[in-house]
Order: structure tokens, then C-alpha cells, then sequence
């Protein structure tokens, strides 16, 4: 079976008080995007549960600490699964607060359950996704949705895309999520919440919607906040860092050429036909 895991970004991010078990309560609008890896799981008679191969981007690590293994680990408990073969072609940039890596589990787990006649539903397949990752259980149903909670709290919503193209830039440089979520100065209560905001018009989405991880992430790579000024005089309708960062979007009527460094990751993703434009 061959899946293909895509990637998600923030329409918002805001970063809310602190729970006792450490995390964040957050509030932000997730919307799957068409920037995907190729994820290939077949049943094989070897006497190792799991036999990995990675191609594309390379994963650094134990094989069996990724989200895949992770997942496939995860259904064995109950079900006692077969042997398989994974291929990976990673192609979403790692650490860019683009979910790839939530993503890749979350079909992982879809797969398990379609391939070996498993049986489960969303709302089950849900549950062990929340057990893997926080963006997990996004990914399960994976359609534009409101998260709240540490990202687990999902509800599906109706998006109309207001605009024809996304722009991701993904640069070098590395955010460490932990880093920032430990220079964050959580901020409760809003007057309106991100539900309400992108029901008004887009022009106004610059003065009203923003992901708290921003300025943490321009002081420590100017860089970062001169790609999304970039991105906004090459005529964005909205611009945005997703996540922790350090992944830059920005929303487009018409493919622009946008003059980048080499070393940038870059990927026009085109969403026609825009649905109910505003």
C-alpha cells in the first residue's frame, strides 16, 4: 500500500497558559496542505517486525524511534501484526513546524488498519494518534480544522481557501520548539477568537491574525522575518510562519517569481479551484 502523507500549516497560533503536566494550551487553525512524502508499507515474511528504508531528505536516528515504528509498535500491543517493509521518501522539511513527521504517523496508522483488516474507526484511530504526537490525530481526518488543547483538541471546520496558490519557503535555519515555547509569554484571553477572524476579509488577516512563535523566532533569525517581509512585497495576500517555525507561507492569487537563496526549500502549491472565494 502506498500512501501519501501531506503537510499541514498554522493559520494562527496562539499560545495560551501553561498546564501542570508542562505543556501549552494552544488555539490555531490547521489546514492540510499538498506538500508530501511517498510512504510505502508492505507485508513481508522476514523475521524482523520492521525492515526501514529512507529516500529523499534524510531522517537522523534510530529507525525504531521514529513516528512510524512508533505507530506500528503501538498497534502491535493489540493486534499482534505482521512483519512489514516501510519506504519512505521524505520529501516535507523536517523541523520546519510542518507536521511531516505527525503526518507520516497518523497514515501510518491508517494503513495498519486498512492493510491488516484492523477494524477501526476515526475516533479509535484518533486515540492512538494522540498517544504518538500532539499534531497526530489531525492528520487521521485530516481536513481544515480548529486545534485547541496541546493540539489534540480538533474540530473540523468549513475553509474556504482565499486564494489560488501557497508559497512555503522552509530556510536553513533550525528553531528548537522547547527554545521557544520557554521564551513564550503566554497570553489567556482574547477578544475574538481565530474562528471568528478568518471570516473577515483577507486584507485585513495582517493586522488580526498572527502566530505567537514569530517574534521569538525573528530575534534569533532576522532572517526569518526578511523572507515574510519578502514573500508580502511579492505580493501576498497573507503571510505567515507555521508552527514553531521555521517554515514561512504565503498566500497568492498568481504564481510570482520570488528571487530566494539557493539553500532555501521552496515549493509553490497550487489549491484551484479556490472554493467560495472571498
Amino acid at each position: 500500500m502506498i500512501e501519501f502523507p501531506n503537510a499541514k500549516i498554522n493559520l494562527g497560533l496562539r499560545v495560551l497558559h501553561k498546564r501542570p503536566d508542562g505543556y501549552h494550551d494552544i488555539e490555531s487553525i490547521f489546514l492540510p496542505v499538498p506538500w508530501c512524502d511517498n510512504l510505502e508499507i508492505i507485508q513481508n515474511k522476514s523475521t524482523d517486525k520492521i525492515t526501514w528504508k529512507n529516500y529523499g531528505l534524510n531522517i537522523h536516528g534510530n529507525p525504531n524511534d521514529n513516528l512510524i515504528s512508533k505507530a506500528y509498535n503501538l498497534l502491535d500491543k493489540d493486534f499482534s501484526l505482521p512483519p512489514v517493509n516501510i519506504n519512505l521518501l521524505k520529501q516535507i522539511p523536517m523541523g520546519a513546524g510542518m507536521g511531516g513527521g505527525s503526518s507520516n504517523a497518523a497514515f501510518a496508522l491508517k494503513a495498519f488498519n486498512n492493510i491488516f483488516n484492523l477494524s477501526l474507526n476515526d475516533a479509535q484511530l484518533m486515540q492512538c494518534a494522540s498517544q504518538l504526537g500532539a499534531d497526530c490525530s489531525f492528520f487521521i481526518q485530516n481536513k481544515p480544522a480548529a486545534v485547541h488543547g496541546i493540539g489534540d483538541k480538533i474540530s473540523i471546520i468549513d475553509f474556504k481557501w482565499p486564494c489560488n496558490y501557497i508559497y512555503i519557503v522552509y530556510p536553513p535555519y533550525h528553531i528548537n520548539t522547547a527554545d521557544a515555547y520557554k521564551n513564550m509569554i503566554p497570553k489567556d484571553i482574547y477578544d475574538t477568537t481565530l474562528i471568528e477572524l478568518i471570516k473577515q476579509p483577507i486584507q485585513i488577516w495582517k493586522d488580526t491574525i498572527f502566530n505567537d512563535f514569530e517574534n521569538y523566532a525573528f530575534s534569533i533569525y532576522p532572517e526569518i522575518l526578511a523572507l515574510k517581509n519578502k514573500i508580502y512585497n511579492s505580493g501576498a495576500l497573507y503571510a505567515s510562519m507555521t508552527g514553531s517555525g521555521s517554515a514561512v507561507y504565503g498566500f497568492f492569487d498568481n504564481k510570482e517569481h520570488i528571487d530566494l537563496p539557493k539553500n532555501y526549500n521552496c515549493k509553490w502549491l497550487e489549491i484551484k479551484p479556490a472554493k467560495g472565494r472571498r
